[in-house]
């Protein structure tokens, strides 16, 4: 620029060349998702479960799976846990949380050191003997502004938002985590809840035919046919039938409490369980028309992991940075004067750079990146496990889905024959061809082949939960609006200045691999 002097040319070279080579380098690895070297091999069928078909329309009806087994209370209930479960709420203030330290990390992109100060004083001055007093007064004032800008020479702190972006995308994986996981355990509940009610069901059935064997032996004693070892035992059965009653209501009641907490109410009567029915759905069928491994993979627990990993991976690079120096931007202007006729004002204005390098840290810095190595290998060995676990579960799931289904028909099957044997073990011993034994085994037999179809019919439909689950399904994409409730919202914005941090809409959950940042989401 014509008629610049010399000495304001230097500055700004060097403030040019300063800011050009603090965009050139960023220290530590730059993250890749680790490898799962199993999982191209892995390629199960599920015991005959996994079929060929069209993925996506799967993977759509994996998202609302429990919609399969038609039932509209079912629907209502996870519509409400998914509103007012406390520990989504929180999952969802933790995405607010790691959505803040974002902020707070892009905020070191700009200067870190921003100061003003000022102070005005009024002096009364009086001054006694000579040739007459002096009395003088005046006020004097000071105003300084200060600011330092530590340059991302090194990539410290773009590593630092690339680890809290991370951060804030495994809390928001996490979340979805807890939502899969409460819809399986509300799901799980709800037909345990159904699986008590028919248990109490069979029990009451049973007892009734108990009874009346018992009035009969009773009747048949008293009137001198029949010995009482055939009235004692009538009773015994009758009576341990009857006991198991109670202790199958307080489980009931259990059952719903624990549905009550997830729901997020107080223990107590929940009038929508009053239209639960007293049986199972039939042994349902799982047809897996998707690629098993792709399917884990996108499970949120392992995204979650996946995200941690690439948090940590940024943390070398930071903690490489403190290796080489520190280069700041330093100015300060600064102002100050007095009221005193004839007195100056002064202003003085300071720039330069600033220069800070730690040469004798006695290992400090080398250990620090060896701590974070350490924490980086522990990230990818526990994806490496969560991605195992995984695999186990589908695979542990699939087979008792199968088995389940399989001994459904043998248990039928024997319950059918248990009636039968019951019905002609009455009639003999009615026409007196067989003693009263013969029928209290064909009622214990009966009533213990119906409680065991009754259970195994649960435990088909937990492993259907199960298997849903461990395939990554029951979470939806998340909203902004799915966080926390509008109440809670206007609370947390009466006490803090959120910005447009509680409204902003969530960016889209992306692949850890292409992980992009930003200075707040």
């Amino acid at each position: 620029m014509p008629g610049m002097p010399l000495k304001c040319l230097r500055p700004l070279a060097v403030l040019s060349t300063t800011l050009l080579l603090g965009a050139c380098t960023t220290l530590g690895p730059d993250y890749r998702e680790p490898e799962v070297e199993w999982l191209a091999q892995w390629q199960p069928d599920l015991y005959g479960q996994a079929v060929a078909a069209q993925q996506q329309p799967f993977e759509q009806q994996l998202q609302f799976w429990w919609r399969l087994l038609d039932d509209p209370l079912l629907n209502d209930l996870i519509a409400e846990v998914q509103a007012a479960n406390p520990t989504l709420r929180i999952a969802g203030l933790r995405i607010l949380e790691s959505r803040a330290a974002l902020g707070r990390a892009g905020a070191t992109r700009y200067p870190q050191l921003q100061e003003l100060s000022g102070n005005a004083a009024y002096v009364d001055s009086r001054q006694h003997g000579g040739a007459q007093d002096v009395d003088r007064s005046f006020t004097s004032y000071d105003t300084a502004f200060s600011l330092g800008w530590e340059l991302d020479f090194w990539g410290r702190f773009r590593r630092g938002i690339e680890s809290a972006d991370a951060a804030f995308f495994a809390s928001v994986s996490n979340y979805q985590d807890v939502q899969l996981l409460l819809n399986a355990q509300l799901v799980d509940l709800y037909f345990r809840y159904r699986t008590t009610l028919a248990r109490i069901d069979i029990a009451r059935r049973n007892s009734e035919i108990q009874k009346r064997s018992y009035e009969i032996t009773e009747r048949i004693y008293r009137s001198g046919q029949d010995s009482e070892l055939d009235l004692q035992q009538a009773k015994t059965q009758y009576l341990a039938t009857l006991s198991t009653i109670p202790v199958l209501e307080a489980a009931l009641i259990k059952v719903r409490n624990a549905i009550a907490v997830l729901l997020g109410r107080p223990p107590g009567p929940l009038p929508e369980l009053a239209g639960a029915r007293a049986s199972l759905p039939l042994p349902t069928a799982v047809d897996v028309g998707a690629v098993p491994a792709r399917l884990m993979m996108r499970r949120p627990d392992i995204r979650a992991a996946a995200w941690q990993v690439a948090a940590q991976s940024a943390q070398i690079g930071i903690a490489e940075a403190d290796y080489y120096p520190s280069i700041s931007l330093f100015g300060s202007l600064d102002w100050s004067g007095n009221s005193i006729d004839g007195s100056p004002n002064t202003g003085t204005l300071a720039l330069g750079p600033a220069f800070s390098w730690n040469l004798f840290d006695h290992g400090l810095i080398r250990n620090n990146v060896r701590l974070q190595d350490a924490r980086l290998q522990q990230a990818i060995e526990n994806f490496q496990n969560s991605v195992l676990l995984a695999a186990k579960e589908i695979d542990d799931a699939a087979i008792d889905v199968v088995k389940t289904a399989e001994r459904q028909a043998v248990l039928h099957d024997s319950v059918v024959a248990a009636e039968r044997s019951l019905e002609i073990a009455n009639t003999l011993y009615q026409e007196g061809y067989a003693g009263f034994q013969r029928v209290l085994d064909a009622q214990r037999a009966m009533f213990s082949q119906a409680e065991r179809e009754l259970l195994n019919q649960g435990d088909h439909l937990s492993a259907v939960v199960a298997l849903y689950r461990a395939l990554g399904g029951g979470w939806q994409p998340t909203t902004i609006d799915d966080l926390i409730p509008a109440r809670t919202r206007d609370t947390m914005e009466e006490r803090t200045d959120w910005g447009d941090m509680l409204r902003a809409p969530l960016p889209q959950q992306i692949d850890s691999r292409t992980s992009e940042t930003s200075d707040e989401r």
